[in-house]
């Protein structure tokens, strides 16, 4: 890892990760299909770790996505010239301090920003209620539409920006709300607050949430090893090939870039499917693009799993991964 913004080595593996079965799951599905995710859970849980591990499970580049890559760093003067091109995933993770044009781009050369140097790659935000509301509320542009335009007097300038969101945070400002190790010393007015530091539209725009919860003392001390980055990396891989050739021609690298036209094309459902999804549309009160990044996500299943069709048991996890969504939102 080259600095707090720079590149990722990957010497981070998922063989060192003991126990969070769930939460690797969610992030071999997130790197499948390029999702963004978000991770709550107390300190010490491993988010951080978790998080780095990813790079180490992406796929290559392909060639389209490193020279789109390259240029986005040589306009910001980060290219290093020893090797004249970005041959790996940027992993960008700016401070919490980070101001909006650090972050979306900006200064008087209309330089990119975070989102566009983690361009084909991933934009990690530690402790996301620690960045000020009023810069986060700027990612959902990107995040939505891939682009992000940095106006000025002089000039306005388009930069791409299809970046994974990767996100952590404490369910409370103690950290130990939900926790079965700690008890929780916040109040509810504590817990609402802190909370309401993101937006239910920037949390919608979120594919997938996950609890991360402490290690149990069984599985730090157990001498079994989990499945490490290469063999998750090679069914990310796979996963990521199937879209290619689904998407050939389109412009489309993974599922998470479909548009509301792919979706009804590529994620169709069979009855019991359509069933189950209408029922947790409703229960969970979801809006249309969380119906929608639904579908995503269990296209990506169904992609991992090396199904042509999404079967209803895809529809029920990619469900799961939103059922926080509603929780965390009733306090915001």
């Amino acid at each position: 890892w080259e600095s707090s913004c720079g590149s990722f080595s990957g010497s981070f593996d998922f063989s060192f990760v003991k126990g969070q079965a769930a939460a690797k799951r969610a992030l071999e599905i997130a790197a499948g299909g390029g999702h963004n995710l978000l991770m709550i859970g107390p300190p010490g849980a491993g988010k951080t770790m978790l998080s780095k591990c990813i790079s180490g499970i992406l796929p290559p580049m392909t060639f389209e996505e490193a020279l789109e890559t390259t240029k986005i760093h040589s306009i910001a003067g980060e290219l290093d010239k020893s090797s004249g091109i970005v041959s790996h995933r940027p992993f960008r993770s700016p401070h919490h301090t980070a101001t909006t044009p650090s972050l979306i781009g900006g200064g008087s050369n209309s330089r990119p920003g975070e989102v566009s140097l983690a361009h084909n790659g991933v934009l990690y935000l530690d402790e996301l209620p620690e960045y000020p509301r009023h810069v986060l509320e700027t990612l959902r542009q990107p995040i939505e539409d891939g682009t992000i335009t940095v106006s000025r007097a002089a000039q306005s300038v388009s930069y791409p920006s299809k970046f994974m969101l990767i996100a952590s945070m404490n369910p409370c400002p103690c950290g130990n709300f939900g926790s079965d190790k700690n008890p929780c010393r916040c109040t509810n007015s504590q817990i609402y607050k802190y909370l309401g530091r993101i937006s239910g539209p920037l949390l919608d725009r979120i594919d997938l949430h996950i609890e991360v919860d402490n290690v149990k003392y069984s599985e730090l001390v157990g001498s079994g090893e989990g499945e490490n980055s290469q063999t998750v990396g090679k069914r990310v891989a796979a996963a990521r090939e199937r879209q290619q050739r689904r998407y050939l021609g389109s412009g489309i690298y993974c599922n998470s870039h479909m548009q509301p036209m792919d979706i009804k094309k590529f994620c169709r459902l069979d009855e019991r499917s359509e069933q189950l999804l209408k029922a947790a549309f409703k229960n969970l009160k979801l809006s249309a693009r969380g119906y929608n990044r639904i579908l995503k996500v269990a296209r990506t299943i169904a992609d991992i799993e090396c199904s042509e069709n999404i079967c209803p048991e895809h529809i029920a996890e990619a469900v799961q991964y939103r059922a926080l969504d509603r929780k965390y939102r009733a306090g915001m």
